[in-house]
Protein backbone atom coordinates (compact mmCIF):
# COMPACT_ATOMS: atom_id res chain seq x y z
CA UNK A 1 0.00 0.00 0.00
CA UNK A 2 0.99 3.50 -0.68
CA UNK A 3 2.14 5.54 2.29
CA UNK A 4 1.41 9.53 3.02
CA UNK A 5 2.38 11.68 5.76
CA UNK A 6 -0.22 13.98 7.86
CA UNK A 7 0.31 16.18 10.59
CA UNK A 8 -2.32 16.79 13.66
CA UNK A 9 -2.61 18.46 16.38
CA UNK A 10 -4.84 17.24 19.62
CA UNK A 11 -8.17 19.29 20.41
CA UNK A 12 -8.39 20.03 23.61
CA UNK A 13 -12.15 20.90 23.41
CA UNK A 14 -14.84 18.87 21.01
CA UNK A 15 -18.47 19.27 20.05
CA UNK A 16 -20.34 20.84 17.33
CA UNK A 17 -18.93 24.53 17.70
CA UNK A 18 -15.85 23.70 18.57
CA UNK A 19 -15.60 22.11 15.03
CA UNK A 20 -17.41 24.71 13.53
CA UNK A 21 -14.63 27.46 14.61
CA UNK A 22 -11.68 24.52 13.48
CA UNK A 23 -12.98 24.09 10.11
CA UNK A 24 -13.00 27.77 9.49
CA UNK A 25 -9.36 27.58 10.09
CA UNK A 26 -9.22 25.06 7.48
CA UNK A 27 -9.12 22.34 9.86
CA UNK A 28 -10.66 18.89 10.29
CA UNK A 29 -11.68 17.42 12.94
CA UNK A 30 -10.42 13.53 13.47
CA UNK A 31 -10.46 10.75 15.87
CA UNK A 32 -7.92 8.08 15.93
CA UNK A 33 -8.92 4.63 17.25
CA UNK A 34 -6.53 1.89 18.43
CA UNK A 35 -5.96 -0.37 20.82
CA UNK A 36 -6.85 1.52 23.81
CA UNK A 37 -10.32 0.58 25.25
CA UNK A 38 -12.61 2.94 27.44
CA UNK A 39 -14.20 1.72 30.47
CA UNK A 40 -17.29 0.51 28.49
CA UNK A 41 -14.84 -1.73 26.84
CA UNK A 42 -15.33 -0.12 23.49
CA UNK A 43 -12.36 1.77 21.47
CA UNK A 44 -11.48 4.94 22.75
CA UNK A 45 -10.70 7.67 20.94
CA UNK A 46 -7.95 10.47 20.05
CA UNK A 47 -9.23 13.50 18.93
CA UNK A 48 -7.07 15.51 16.82
CA UNK A 49 -6.69 18.30 14.17
CA UNK A 50 -5.39 17.99 10.14
CA UNK A 51 -5.52 20.45 7.69
CA UNK A 52 -7.50 20.18 4.67
CA UNK A 53 -5.07 21.03 2.43
CA UNK A 54 -3.25 17.56 3.97
CA UNK A 55 -6.05 15.41 4.00
CA UNK A 56 -7.33 16.00 0.66
CA UNK A 57 -4.36 14.30 -0.81
CA UNK A 58 -5.29 11.04 0.93
CA UNK A 59 -9.18 11.73 0.90
CA UNK A 60 -9.92 12.58 -2.90
CA UNK A 61 -8.43 10.20 -4.72
CA UNK A 62 -8.67 6.34 -5.93
CA UNK A 63 -5.71 4.83 -3.96
CA UNK A 64 -5.47 3.66 -0.43
CA UNK A 65 -3.03 4.81 1.84
CA UNK A 66 -1.38 3.85 4.53
CA UNK A 67 -1.38 7.30 6.64
CA UNK A 68 1.80 8.29 8.69
CA UNK A 69 -0.05 10.55 11.52
CA UNK A 70 2.61 12.93 13.59
CA UNK A 71 0.26 14.15 16.15
CA UNK A 72 1.81 16.44 17.94
CA UNK A 73 5.35 15.08 17.57
CA UNK A 74 3.96 11.32 18.33
CA UNK A 75 4.29 9.48 15.17
CA UNK A 76 1.01 6.77 14.61
CA UNK A 77 0.98 4.33 11.18
CA UNK A 78 -3.06 3.98 10.67
CA UNK A 79 -5.68 4.10 8.09
CA UNK A 80 -8.60 5.97 7.26
CA UNK A 81 -11.81 4.46 8.04
CA UNK A 82 -14.63 6.77 7.67
CA UNK A 83 -15.05 9.91 6.17
CA UNK A 84 -17.82 12.18 6.76
CA UNK A 85 -19.10 14.90 3.63
CA UNK A 86 -21.16 18.13 4.28
CA UNK A 87 -24.72 16.80 2.18
CA UNK A 88 -24.75 19.53 -0.87
CA UNK A 89 -21.35 20.55 -0.90
CA UNK A 90 -19.17 17.50 -0.54
CA UNK A 91 -16.71 19.16 1.45
CA UNK A 92 -14.77 16.72 3.93
CA UNK A 93 -16.29 17.58 7.73
CA UNK A 94 -15.17 14.77 9.75
CA UNK A 95 -12.20 11.69 9.54
CA UNK A 96 -12.09 8.72 11.11
CA UNK A 97 -8.51 6.49 11.66
CA UNK A 98 -7.77 3.43 12.11
CA UNK A 99 -4.06 2.48 13.91
CA UNK A 100 -2.68 -0.50 12.19
CA UNK A 101 0.96 -2.33 13.02
CA UNK A 102 2.71 -5.00 10.78
CA UNK A 103 1.08 -7.80 12.62
CA UNK A 104 -2.23 -7.22 12.91
CA UNK A 105 -4.86 -7.91 9.66
CA UNK A 106 -6.87 -4.72 8.79
CA UNK A 107 -10.18 -5.21 6.19
CA UNK A 108 -10.01 -2.37 3.97
CA UNK A 109 -11.36 -1.70 -0.25
CA UNK A 110 -9.00 -2.00 -2.33
CA UNK A 111 -9.59 -0.70 -6.19
CA UNK A 112 -10.04 -3.26 -8.93
CA UNK A 113 -8.12 -3.32 -12.31
CA UNK A 114 -9.22 -5.37 -14.98
CA UNK A 115 -6.62 -6.43 -17.38
CA UNK A 116 -6.66 -8.11 -20.84
CA UNK A 117 -9.45 -8.01 -24.12
CA UNK A 118 -12.59 -9.79 -23.07
CA UNK A 119 -13.82 -12.13 -25.49
CA UNK A 120 -17.27 -11.12 -24.65
CA UNK A 121 -15.89 -7.53 -26.07
CA UNK A 122 -14.30 -9.33 -29.10
CA UNK A 123 -18.16 -10.87 -30.13
CA UNK A 124 -19.59 -7.48 -30.11
CA UNK A 125 -20.39 -7.17 -26.08
CA UNK A 126 -19.68 -4.43 -23.56
CA UNK A 127 -17.56 -5.14 -20.22
CA UNK A 128 -19.20 -3.57 -17.62
CA UNK A 129 -17.27 -3.12 -13.58
CA UNK A 130 -19.88 -3.87 -11.06
CA UNK A 131 -17.36 -2.74 -8.27
CA UNK A 132 -14.94 -0.54 -7.97
CA UNK A 133 -13.55 -2.26 -4.94
CA UNK A 134 -12.86 -5.30 -3.02
CA UNK A 135 -12.80 -5.92 0.92
CA UNK A 136 -9.59 -7.33 1.30
CA UNK A 137 -8.26 -8.70 4.94
CA UNK A 138 -4.21 -9.11 5.60
CA UNK A 139 -1.51 -7.22 7.64
CA UNK A 140 -1.39 -4.04 5.40
CA UNK A 141 1.95 -4.44 4.29
CA UNK A 142 0.73 -7.59 2.43
CA UNK A 143 -2.26 -5.32 0.74
CA UNK A 144 -1.40 -3.81 -2.58
CA UNK A 145 -2.33 -1.08 -3.92
CA UNK A 146 -4.55 -2.88 -6.17
CA UNK A 147 -6.52 -5.85 -7.62
CA UNK A 148 -5.99 -7.18 -11.03
CA UNK A 149 -8.25 -9.15 -12.49
CA UNK A 150 -7.91 -11.04 -15.72
CA UNK A 151 -10.67 -10.89 -17.91
CA UNK A 152 -9.56 -12.68 -21.55
CA UNK A 153 -11.28 -15.43 -21.23
CA UNK A 154 -14.72 -13.55 -19.93
CA UNK A 155 -17.44 -14.39 -22.47
CA UNK A 156 -20.23 -12.91 -23.77
CA UNK A 157 -23.41 -12.53 -21.05
CA UNK A 158 -20.78 -13.78 -18.44
CA UNK A 159 -19.56 -12.57 -15.16
CA UNK A 160 -16.60 -12.75 -12.61
CA UNK A 161 -17.74 -13.19 -9.19
CA UNK A 162 -15.78 -12.69 -6.08
CA UNK A 163 -15.58 -15.97 -4.90
CA UNK A 164 -14.10 -17.06 -8.35
CA UNK A 165 -10.83 -14.83 -6.99
CA UNK A 166 -7.65 -16.12 -5.30
CA UNK A 167 -4.93 -13.65 -4.25
CA UNK A 168 -1.79 -15.09 -2.34
CA UNK A 169 -1.99 -13.49 1.09
CA UNK A 170 -4.80 -11.75 1.43
CA UNK A 171 -8.80 -13.20 2.76
CA UNK A 172 -11.67 -11.60 0.42
CA UNK A 173 -14.15 -10.04 2.57
CA UNK A 174 -17.10 -9.15 0.49
CA UNK A 175 -19.52 -11.45 -0.06
CA UNK A 176 -18.30 -13.99 -2.51
CA UNK A 177 -21.90 -13.98 -4.67
CA UNK A 178 -20.92 -9.92 -5.89
CA UNK A 179 -20.31 -9.40 -9.06
CA UNK A 180 -17.09 -7.87 -9.92
CA UNK A 181 -17.72 -7.48 -13.74
CA UNK A 182 -19.67 -8.82 -16.65
CA UNK A 183 -19.72 -8.77 -20.27
CA UNK A 184 -23.20 -7.48 -21.63
CA UNK A 185 -24.84 -8.45 -24.54
CA UNK A 186 -25.83 -5.41 -27.41
CA UNK A 187 -27.17 -4.70 -30.57
CA UNK A 188 -23.76 -5.41 -31.97
CA UNK A 189 -23.75 -8.63 -30.52
CA UNK A 190 -27.28 -9.66 -31.19
CA UNK A 191 -27.00 -9.38 -34.75
CA UNK A 192 -23.54 -11.12 -35.25
CA UNK A 193 -25.28 -14.23 -33.58
CA UNK A 194 -28.07 -13.84 -35.39
CA UNK A 195 -25.79 -13.20 -39.04
CA UNK A 196 -23.56 -16.62 -37.41
CA UNK A 197 -26.87 -18.74 -36.50
CA UNK A 198 -28.38 -17.63 -40.40
CA UNK A 199 -25.26 -18.65 -42.11
CA UNK A 200 -25.32 -22.40 -40.29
Amino acid sequence: MREIAINGQKRETTGKKASKLVRKEGLVPCNLYGEKKGENGLPEALSFVASFAELRKAVYTPHVFVVNLNIDGKEHKAIIKELQFHPTTDALLHADFFEVNEDKAITVGIPVKLNGLAQGVRDGGKLNLSIRKIDVTAPYKQIPEILEVDVTNLALGKAIKVGELNFEGLTLATPAQVVVCSVKETRASKSAAAAAAAGK
